[in-house]
Order: C-alpha cells, then sequence, then structure tokens
C-alpha cells in the first residue's frame, strides 16, 4: 500500500489506540498520584505526570509547519469524509504528533510540487521519493537522517519528504481531473524529557 494511503486506512486504528492508552496513561498518573500522597511524610520530589491527548478532524497550516497553497480546497472521498486529522499523545518520556490534510487544487500536479519543494526545503534538503537514490547498506539507519524507505506514491503521483526521522514533512501529490489532489502530513515521534506537543 502506498504511502498516504496507508496513513489514512490507520487513521481509525490510531484514534482506538489513542483512546485506549490515554486511558491507561490516566491510570498510571491516577495510581502515580496515591503512592505520592501515601509517601507525604517523607521529603517532596516533584513527580509530576505530563501526559495528554489530542484527537482532531481539523488541521492549519500551523499544525502542519507548511503553507496551503493558493487557492486550493480540502479533498473529501466521500461526504462524510473528513480531509484532515490532528492526533497527538505524549507522557513525560515520549510523544507522537500525526497531523494530515488533504486537498485539492485546479492548477496541474508540476506546479503544486515545486511550491511544495520549496517550502519543504525550510526543514533541509528535500527527498523526491518519487524517484529515490539507491540505498547503499553501509547508510546507518539508526542516525536521525530521513530517508526514504519504502515510501512511494500512487501510480503517477509524486512524493517529498523533509526534515528528521523524529520530525518528517511529506507531501504527496498526484494528477486528477481537471487537476490535482495532495496530501500534507507532518509526523512526530520523540522520546525523552521533552515539552508536550
Amino acid at each position: 500500500m502506498n504511502y498516504p494511503n496507508r496513513v489514512f486506512a490507520t487513521t481509525k486504528s490510531l484514534l482506538l489506540f489513542s483512546t485506549i492508552f490515554a486511558a491507561m496513561l490516566l491510570i498510571f498518573a491516577a495510581s502515580n498520584a496515591r503512592s505520592l500522597h501515601a509517601q507525604d511524610d517523607q521529603p517532596k520530589k516533584s513527580a509530576d505526570v505530563n501526559a495528554g491527548i489530542k484527537i482532531s478532524s481539523e488541521a492549519t497550516a500551523k499544525d502542519l509547519g507548511l503553507p496551503l497553497y493558493p487557492g486550493a480546497k480540502p479533498q473529501k472521498d466521500t461526504k462524510d469524509d473528513s480531509s484532515a486529522a490532528n492526533l497527538g499523545l505524549w507522557g513525560n518520556s515520549f510523544g507522537f504528533k500525526l497531523v494530515v490534510l488533504k486537498l485539492e487544487t485546479a492548477d496541474a500536479p508540476d506546479k503544486v510540487a515545486a511550491f511544495y519543494r520549496k517550502a519543504l526545503a525550510k526543514y533541509g534538503p528535500v527527498l523526491d521519493c518519487s524517484n529515490p537514490p539507491a540505498s547503499k547498506p553501509q547508510d546507518n539507519n539508526k542516525s536521525g537522517k530521513l530517508t526514504c524507505d519504502e515510501d512511494k506514491p500512487d501510480a503517477g503521483g509524486q512524493l517529498f519528504k523533509s526534515g528528521s526521522k523524529e520530525k518528517q514533512h511529506i507531501v504527496a501529490v498526484k494528477g486528477s481531473a481537471p487537476g490535482t489532489t495532495f496530501q500534507l502530513l507532518y509526523l512526530e515521534a520523540r522520546a525523552g524529557d521533552h515539552e508536550a506537543m
């Protein structure tokens, strides 16, 4: 399955996972608070739990970190479909954020692709996963360097990435009569002590 389709196919699974995980975080936070309360007579240490979840069917250019193509409109596959998703899940030592926006325009795919290649350059080198360079056996996959990996565009489409493995900005562009459909994705996954997403 191609990259943008995989993301949209798993959105419902992510919503279910996020809800279950949020419940687990709340249980953990409650048990942690009870344990801290039981230790009131001991010297106090800060043990705040910073955790949260975000589930929304709205996404903005700010959420994506990319400008919206001039004149583009939300694209829906069906009447009840949402053109956007904004999911976030974080705790003290980890975090996950996925922002997706599907759009369409009457402009040609190459014009949309050129616009987003320029916008993606803000985050570093832009990878063209439509024609990825051959991977070398000595490439260190544990580095923070972004690669195309197995990500490929839909047939006749284009796929661009920029950023790092932890903070990826992805644009998928495909021609469709009478113009172009495209998806903007922001994917962040982190570990360690960082601020809430």
